[in-house]
C-alpha cells in the first residue's frame, strides 16, 4: 500500500497552518470547481490549476476508506441529516483536546440549521457533502445523482459555509459503486468513508451504549484509520451517543500514541 508522509508538528501550528492552507485551496478550488449555476449544465472540467489539486487528485478512483499512511494517525469525522442534538459537546470536546474533525452535512440539513453550518465552520472544522436528501444512490439514475450532490454543494455554501468548505463527499449508507465514485470525481469531488462507525447512532434502542461504541472505534484503530460518528439522533431522539462516547475516544487514541489529523491536510501538496 502507497505510503504517504504527514509533517508531525504541534497540534495548534498544525490546525493553523491546515487552515490558511485550506482557506486558499477553497479560493483556489472555487476557481477549479464552478459554483452551483455553474455545475448544473455538467461535470467539470479538468483544470490542473494549484498544486493542491494533486492531493485532490490522488484521491480520485478510491473510495478512501483509509489514509494512505504508515503513520500513528486518526481522522475524525461527523455526519449530520437528522437534528444537531449533540454537536455543543462534540465541538467543545474537540476544542478542549485541540482536535479537527470533518462533517459532512445533508443539504436539508444545512438548509434548516444554517448556524450549526456557521458554527462547525467558526470552530475551525472542515466541512464535507453527504448529498441532498441522504437518498440510495443506487435507486437513483445518473442525472439524479448529480442533482443531489450539486444542491447538497449549493445549500453549504448557501448557509455560510465559506472557507470550511472542502471537495469531499461521503455517500448516503457508504454504498458505493466505481461507476459512481466516478460521477463525484468527475464533479470535483474525492470520495471518502470511512474505516469503522461507532455504530452510536443506533441509539440506546437499538442496543448501542457508549462503551459499546468507544470499544468499536479503538478496535478499528490503525495508521490512517477514519472513523465516523453522527452529530445528532435519528426520530425525534436526543440522546447522542457518540458525543458521549467521543472524549473517551480522543483520549484512547491519544493514550495509545496517535495523533488526530485534519482530513484537509492531504489536500496540501508535499515535496
Amino acid at each position: 500500500m502507497e505510503t504517504r508522509s504527514l509533517v508531525v508538528m504541534h497540534p495548534r501550528v498544525g490546525r493553523r497552518l491546515i487552515a490558511v492552507a485550506a482557506a486558499l485551496f477553497a479560493l483556489l478550488w472555487g476557481a477549479v470547481v464552478p459554483g452551483p449555476e455553474a455545475l448544473a449544465a455538467g461535470p467539470v472540467p479538468s483544470r490542473p490549476a494549484a498544486a493542491d489539486q494533486e492531493g485532490l487528485r490522488a484521491l480520485f478512483g478510491s473510495e478512501n476508506r483509509v489514509i494512505r499512511t504508515g503513520e500513528r494517525v486518526v481522522a475524525v469525522t461527523f455526519n449530520a441529516a437528522w437534528n444537531d442534538a449533540g454537536l455543543t459537546g462534540i465541538l467543545g470536546d474537540l476544542e478542549r483536546r485541540h482536535a479537527p474533525a470533518t462533517f459532512f452535512l445533508t443539504g436539508t440539513f444545512a438548509d434548516r440549521y444554517p448556524e450549526v453550518v456557521k458554527r462547525i465552520a467558526a470552530a475551525g472544522h472542515g466541512l464535507g457533502n453527504h448529498s441532498y436528501s441522504h437518498p440510495y444512490f443506487a435507486d437513483l439514475s445518473a442525472a439524479g445523482r448529480r442533482r443531489e450532490v450539486q444542491a447538497a454543494d449549493r445549500a453549504l455554501r448557501a448557509a455560510g459555509a465559506g472557507g470550511a468548505l472542502t471537495p469531499f463527499f461521503r455517500f448516503p449508507y457508504s454504498e458505493t459503486s466505481p461507476a459512481q465514485i466516478g460521477e463525484v470525481n468527475g464533479l470535483g469531488f474525492a470520495d471518502v468513508e470511512f474505516t469503522t462507525d461507532t455504530n452510536g447512532w443506533m441509539g440506546s434502542e437499538g442496543g448501542m451504549t457508549v462503551d459499546h461504541a468507544v470499544r468499536r472505534a479503538l478496535d478499528a484503530l490503525r495508521p490512517g484509520a477514519i472513523l465516523q460518528m453522527h452529530v445528532g439522533a435519528s426520530q425525534g431522539r436526543t440522546e447522542v451517543i457518540d458525543a458521549q462516547a467521543l472524549p473517551r475516544i480522543l483520549d484512547a487514541v491519544s493514550d495509545r500514541g496517535y495523533r488526530v489529523i485534519d482530513l484537509r491536510s492531504l489536500l496540501v501538496a508535499r515535496r
